[in-house]
């Protein structure tokens, strides 16, 4: 071979495949996306999981997550604070929202909402009234922790002195702000909502290193949209209740239930349904 020519590529019967090499085909598969299947399939696994889980456990950390959650509102309301009134405003104090979800997302805290996707996936899979009691149990246990969590949050915030008189009332001008809408609002607006908590759980394990990104955006739409979540909204309206701008008959008919129903419909009816469809043939 004269000097400086390139050796000739391999046939392709010794590892090519069209002019690839048996090399670039690993790192081409590594760098594919997986398919829909394959992450329907991680999905349904962390439910499995989930519903396997002790009672105990489930509560724990839901209440955790309840507590934690309530740093959107805080972070939201430091922004508030330290921010001039303009135009502009609500867009940058949004930013804030993020912060409780990016908690509860990462420290793999149990978030009603989270479970509207992944506790009905082995449900579809195999739709038992022994699986639909576990859906139940889950939902139930974990709706309860993260109330619990959001109304301690709300009783810290209220009564103690850990926040600035300014830093208060940031938290009440969010809170009063979230609940003028009505009912009907309430619902149709926890569609959307519901809807991003799903795909942000269908995201997370394809998202590796882009977790944080992925989850501050799609929670940053949440806040920036207007749209309700029922833990999130509840530190809210719970901090209204115990101060006495809002009824507990208010608190249920007007937040809770439009709230819980509209968040279920998203993530459930809409977006796990959907994703279930385009693999169970697959599956």
């Amino acid at each position: 071979m004269p000097p400086g020519q390139a050796a000739p590529r391999a046939p392709a019967d010794s590892g090519d495949v069209k002019g690839i090499t048996k090399r670039e085909i690993i790192d081409i598969e590594e760098r594919a996306q997986p398919r829909t299947p394959v992450i329907y399939e991680v999905v349904r696994r962390m439910g499995e999981e989930e519903l396997a889980r002790p009672a105990v456990s489930l509560w724990w950390s839901g209440v955790a997550a309840g507590l934690s959650i309530s740093f959107s509102l805080l972070a939201q309301a430091v922004l508030q604070t330290h921010l001039p009134e303009k135009s502009w405003t609500p867009l940058v104090v949004a930013a804030g929202y993020p912060a409780g979800f990016l908690l509860v997302v990462l420290s793999r805290q149990q978030l009603f909402t989270e479970n509207t996707i992944t506790a009905v996936l082995p449900l579809f899979k195999s739709f038992t009234a022994l699986n639909l009691g576990r859906v139940i149990r889950l939902w139930s246990v974990v709706f309860a922790a993260n109330m619990l969590g959001a109304f301690v949050a709300a009783l810290f915030f209220a009564f103690t002195p850990a926040l600035s008189a300014e830093l208060r009332d940031g938290a009440f001008e969010i809170s009063r702000q979230m609940l003028t809408n009505s009912p009907g609002e309430m619902f149709f607006r926890g569609i959307p909502s519901g809807f991003l908590i799903a795909a942000m759980v269908w995201l997370v394990p394809n998202a590796d290193t882009a977790r944080f990104h992925m989850i501050s955006l799609l929670t940053y739409l949440i806040a920036v949209g207007g749209f309700t979540h029922i833990v999130a909204g509840g530190v809210e309206a719970f901090l209204l209740v115990l101060t006495g701008e809002l009824t507990t008959g208010a608190l249920v008919g007007n937040f809770i239930m439009p709230v819980l129903v509209g968040n279920i419909i998203g993530g459930t009816v809409l977006f796990a349904l959907i994703s279930y469809a385009q693999v169970m043939r697959e599956i």
